[in-house]
């Protein structure tokens, strides 16, 4: 009789993360430009560079329901959802209007975003 051989079970491993280029930064204006809350603006509030979304303030909102604990309050609670960076334009600090986005190295090594429409430098926001 074979004598019983329990075979090592593989590791799953974890994808490598790739962390997503976008020129989006938390405190931009932006615009939505497709999805059901198009032409929105808002003030992006955070951005996950991991998946490539990001936060706008008033877009994507949607509703939990929280059940009531000794700490907090029961009820409906609304917040802002993340929805993807390829679905939102910055605005271009001149006419206000949804543009893309250009970057540009200065002399001295610091990269600034440019818009595309009117070729101004778009400042980031601290």
């Amino acid at each position: 009789m074979k004598p019983l051989v329990y075979k090592k079970a593989k590791r799953v491993r974890q994808k490598p993360v790739v962390r997503v280029t976008q020129p989006i930064t938390k405190g931009d204006t932006v615009q939505v430009i497709s999805g059901d809350d198009k032409g929105k603006r808002g003030k992006v509030l955070r951005v996950y560079p991991k998946t490539g979304r990001v936060t706008i303030d008033g877009v994507n909102v949607v509703k939990r329901h929280c059940r009531a604990t000794q700490t907090t309050e029961g009820g409906i609670i609304e917040f802002p959802a993340p929805i993807h960076h390829s679905k939102t334009m910055l605005i271009d600090p001149k006419s206000g209007e949804p543009t893309r986005v250009r970057r540009r190295r200065d002399a001295d090594g610091t990269v600034e975003r440019i818009a595309v429409k009117s070729g101004q430098p778009i400042p980031r926001s601290r």
